[in-house]
């Protein structure tokens, strides 16, 4: 009999995750928070589009009120949901996950400590993910990257150990895309955000294309200029850089701009220049950007650290009004944020 899985989350990326492993021959359970997602799926199966294939698949999936009645446990739960969802979803699935079994949060940020505070550090196992993927119809996703171009690391958070359940769930996500795992998953998860706040950082504010917004003049350098304080913040919580996105040390050896330069010139070219950021297709939604979990821990964290911020504060705080709804997400936010930064205060 196969594990008893469940994909908590089934927006762009737990949707790619769950077509993937139900090709593969998984047995999986889809739980998510969006009614129309969860009947879609139901009616008619989920679609997820990829540059070099199509997957179409059944699904079993629960809407979160039918949890509680389901009677099911499982063994492993990937968890792809946004940064600001994860406590109050660590909490639901909590009761529903075997005593040995293991939580795996596939989302961006530094959130594992915290999903380990409620699940249990022994049930916690790091993950790092590199897939772009957007959905707004129900049931139909549009995934960027090929599994060729998807990477994950995935690694214990108090060991650099490769225990079994790791290689096990290198295994499952290796359906999904290519997987390393760290000897250091704070430190790979701190890379890669690194590299998301050089670019959903910045680009994100502009409602652009990756590929229009990197033409901008200054777009280069403003966003090595945010990975830098988000590398020197990094090494003040005592991190290192990490390979990522299939990259290896050797890559990595130049000086801070080349290491910077090469982790976002990756990403972006595994992603396409065709393709939005999260903020921008979170925004699309009308809902608020998880900007607060990456740019804005950079910022949390230099403060508490004295590492100054200045780019990443000024990116935060654009973040903040458009959520707020004080600001449109458009290019004008550029002109705006280099205008804040030339003069050293908030406009």
């Amino acid at each position: 009999m196969g594990r008893r899985i469940a994909v908590l989350g089934a927006g762009a990326i737990g949707s790619s995750v769950s077509a993937d492993l139900i090709e593969a021959g998984h047995e999986i359970t889809v739980i998510d928070q969006w009614p129309a997602q969860v009947e879609a799926i139901r009616s008619t199966g989920l679609t997820v589009r990829m540059p070099d294939h199509e997957a179409r698949v059944m699904v079993p999936a629960l809407h979160l009120c039918e949890l509680a009645s389901a009677r099911k446990r499982f063994e492993i739960v990937f968890m792809a949901v946004k940064g600001y969802d994860h406590r109050w979803m660590a909490e639901l699935i909590a009761p529903f996950l075997e005593a040995d079994g293991v939580l795996v949060g596939v989302q961006n940020g530094m959130n594992d400590d915290s999903i380990a505070s409620i699940v249990g550090r022994e049930r916690t196992v790091g993950c790092v993910v590199e897939l772009s993927a957007e959905i707004f119809t129900p049931g139909l996703v549009q995934r960027n990257t090929s599994r060729k171009g998807t990477w994950f690391a995935l690694g214990e958070l108090d060991t650099p150990e490769i225990t079994p359940r790791v290689r096990e769930l290198a295994g499952l996500l290796g359906c999904v895309g290519r997987v390393d795992i760290a000897s250091s998953i704070r430190g790979a998860k701190w890379t890669k955000l690194i590299a998301n706040s050089m670019t959903m950082g910045p680009r994100g504010l502009l409602g652009l294309p990756n590929g229009e917004a990197s033409k901008l003049p200054g777009m280069a350098e403003l966003a090595l200029r945010a990975g830098k304080e988000s590398m020197a913040v990094g090494r003040a919580m005592g991190l290192r850089v990490e390979p990522v996105f299939g990259l290896r040390s050797d890559d990595f050896a130049g000086d801070a701009d080349e290491v910077l330069s090469t982790a976002m010139t990756t990403l972006l070219g595994h992603v396409g220049g065709r393709s939005r950021t999260a903020p921008i297709q979170d925004h699309l939604k009308g809902r608020r950007s998880e900007m607060e979990y990456i740019t804005g821990l950079v910022c949390r964290k230099g403060r508490e650290l004295g590492v100054a911020t200045p780019v990443n504060d000024a990116v935060i705080d654009l973040y903040r009004r458009i959520d707020s709804g004080e600001l449109v997400m458009d290019p004008s936010n550029y002109d705006r944020l280099r205008a804040r930064l030339e003069a050293g205060t908030s406009d």
